[in-house]
């Protein structure tokens, strides 16, 4: 999220929806002063807490970092063009995050050494997939867990307890898709967050 200004885009979302730092906090249900310190800039959230914030207003993470207008379709993005929805930390770069009526999330994923999706398994609606490109990845999928290196793949279930770690010493850079596309429907959206 960095070079972007989360707080400001959050205070300008919140006030258009007429609603009190604390009310969002409420709806959230997270306090007062994480939506203040970050408002403020004074704290980067986890993508975890900003989908938790963003569901509450409710706000698709795609829509938050690419803004609410939509892009008509295109065939080709540059690198460059990609929309940033990780956390600073790791990066989730979506393909054609402000096209109208997408049916799939495609995602470069990029996890530093020691990365985590969290202690909490994640679930959610859909189905997911991906391959690795670099590095090694362990996922573990309704208790079963595998470490896969590149041109490794997996595909599941979302509905099914998930989570991915990054135990080796480089990044792990991953493709992956999912449908349909959590990182734009407000209220569904959580996929390695």
């Amino acid at each position: 999220m960095e070079g972007f200004n989360v707080g400001g885009r959050l205070r300008e979302l919140r006030q258009a929806r007429r609603l009190s730092q604390r009310e969002l906090a409420k709806r959230a249900g997270v306090t007062n002063s994480t939506i203040s310190l970050i408002e403020q800039n004074s704290v980067s959230p986890s993508v975890s807490s900003l989908k938790k914030i963003l569901d509450a207003l409710p706000v698709s993470i795609s829509a938050f970092f690419a803004g609410d207008q939509p892009a008509a379709p295109r065939h080709f993005y540059k690198a460059e063009e990609l929309t940033e929805i990780g956390d600073g930390y790791l990066s989730w770069r979506l393909v054609a995050a402000r096209r109208p009526g997408r049916s799939i999330s495609i995602i470069h994923e990029r996890y530093p050494s020691g990365a985590d999706s969290g202690e909490e398994m994640l679930e959610h609606e859909g189905e997911e997939g991906g391959v690795v490109i670099a590095g090694e990845i362990e996922i573990t999928v309704a208790g079963d867990v595998q470490v896969l290196g590149p041109g490794d793949a997996y595909y599941f279930d979302s509905r099914l307890p998930h989570r991915f770690r990054n135990p080796g010493e480089t990044a792990c850079v991953i493709v992956s898709a999912n449908t349909p596309p959590s990182f734009s429907d407000a209220g569904r959206e959580q996929h390695h967050a």
